[in-house]
């Protein structure tokens, strides 16, 4: 049996500029990231949202949820509707679909 762990990379786990803090974040959603990729996905399924929106509807913040998007674009599961919408901050978004 092998003893080293299994390493996954971007996309499949959180990705990383550089080293120090934003590795750190990452580290921290290795483990969380692929259970709210899953239900970003899940909600695309039935509704298409901007990041903001997704983040409103799973009670998690948007920079919990931004990274899921960015991975499932690179993953092909989910696509740009062509079309934006207001976020929270009133700048306008991408919304997204399957």
């Amino acid at each position: 049996m092998n003893a080293q762990p299994e390493l996954s990379f971007y996309p499949d786990a959180p990705g990383y500029k550089k080293r120090g803090t934003s590795k750190a974040a990452a580290d921290s959603m290795r483990v969380k990231a692929p259970t709210l990729r899953d239900k970003v996905l899940g909600l695309l399924c039935f509704y298409n949202l901007t990041a903001d929106e997704c983040a409103q509807k799973l009670g998690v913040t948007e920079l919990a949820c931004r990274p899921r998007l960015s991975e499932l674009v690179r993953l092909g599961k989910i696509v740009d509707t062509g079309t934006t919408r207001r976020n929270s901050s009133g700048k306008m978004a991408t919304v997204w679909r399957v």
